[in-house]
């Protein structure tokens, strides 16, 4: 038999190359996302925290956050407290620029314990939520348990049971609790207005959800007036 001459050889490898590498799969590409599809992810990632803005009590020292006396007005009435940054400055820091900026107001007392405790201070609750609240309300702070005993009237820092994860609420006593105490950072008390307090956790509720929650209508800090 005569053998194929080196240029027939050739040319049916190189036939047989072709037919082979027509039946092998081709690598996969990476789609280009659609624009639904960009869309999809771009509503699914969360907002970008605004920039922290500097707040009115950034920079007081305690002295000067002592002399301060907050006010809550309610449709019952108001509530007045003095302030103990000498035991938790950071959470009367937080307190103070929560009112003096307006993020209280139109808030409710969103948790009521009847005999037992009035809670505030969830921006959630406000009638004039916007997204620099929203991103407030994320914000925590460190823990500040501290000698103040858990009595009644006093003004205490809400919080999970994770550590330095209170925010904003905050929850004035109708009568004593000591299994708060060095717990949980107490940093003020009711000077005036026990009767309003008395009067908001005797609404009505659902669990300890009131049924028609009381709003702080308009929370103001001032000079303490000597008693």
């Amino acid at each position: 038999m005569k053998s194929k001459s080196p240029v027939l050889l050739l040319i049916l490898l190189t036939a047989v190359g072709q037919v082979v590498g027509q039946n092998q799969p081709s690598p996969t590409a990476t789609p280009s996302p659609t624009p639904e599809a960009r869309n999809a992810e771009k509503a699914n990632e969360r907002p970008k925290e605004p920039e922290r803005k500097p707040e009115p009590w950034d920079d007081a020292d305690v002295s000067k956050m002592a002399s301060q006396c907050v006010t809550f007005e309610t449709a019952k009435g108001n509530i007045t407290m003095e302030l103990y940054p000498e035991s938790a400055p950071e959470t009367v820091r937080n307190f103070l620029n929560l009112v003096s900026t307006g993020a209280l107001d139109t808030t409710t007392f969103s948790r009521v314990v009847p005999g037992f405790v009035i809670q505030g201070g969830n921006l959630w609750t406000s009638e004039n939520l916007t997204n620099e609240l929203k991103w407030r309300a994320l914000r925590t702070i460190r823990d500040e348990p501290n000698q103040i005993l858990h009595e009644r009237g006093v003004l205490s820092m809400a919080r999970p049971d994770e550590p330095d994860s209170a925010r904003t609420s905050f929850f004035i006593l109708l009568r004593s609790a000591s299994a708060l105490d060095n717990k949980f950072a107490a940093f003020g008390r009711v000077i005036q207005g026990m009767d309003v307090v008395e009067a908001i956790n005797k609404g009505e509720v659902e669990g300890e959800t009131p049924k028609d929650p009381e709003r702080i209508l308009k929370a103001t800090a001032a000079e303490c007036t000597p008693r």
